[in-house]
């Protein structure tokens, strides 16, 4: 099974994290090359096989990136959660433009079913010998999935902060 680079990412530079999830990816995808390999146009295998071998070191780089990227979108002034509001809000539009309202509700339903579906086989039948690691991976890849469509129907966390703080809390 491959090193799961973007987990480690997802752990030690959140924000670059984020950009690698939207229309941001190259440039944070470009940081961590230049960071880890010190050439700005490494391939996603060159920087797992650095992140891999690294150790702490490349923990310590990945880390340094973070903060260079974070200082460089503020520089930019771009606000990474509104480049992703607005990502969301244009497959919304999307979706009420086509009146598409099935696919959807299908998916998400598909998705919901297959994420407890797992789940529950895993938790009452445990996990085979043969294949048992590709369930967990299948699991995991649900998981996240299922995530995104709890946030698409019912906000995700940051939008809660937001709209928390415009009604006077904290």
């Amino acid at each position: 099974m491959d090193f799961d680079w973007k987990s480690v990412v997802r752990t030690v530079a959140p924000g670059l994290a984020t950009a690698l999830g939207g229309p941001l990816a190259g440039v944070a995808a470009s940081a961590l090359s230049d960071a880890l390999l010190g050439r700005p146009d490494g391939s996603e295998s060159d920087i797992s096989q650095a992140m891999a071998i690294g150790g702490a070191d490349a923990l310590v780089k990945i880390k340094a990136a973070e903060q260079a990227f974070q200082v460089r979108m503020r520089e930019l002034d771009i606000d990474l959660e509104r480049v992703h509001q607005a990502d969301r809000d244009g497959a919304r539009q999307r979706e009420a433009g086509t009146g598409d309202t099935l696919t959807p509700r299908m998916l998400a339903i598909g998705i919901t079913v297959g994420f407890f579906g797992v789940l529950g086989w895993l938790l009452t039948q445990g996990k085979p010998e043969t294949g048992g690691d590709a369930l967990l991976v299948m699991l995991g890849a649900l998981g996240g999935a299922w995530a995104s469509v709890v946030a698409y129907y019912f906000g995700s966390s940051a939008g809660s902060r937001e709209k928390t703080a415009l009604l006077g809390g904290k």
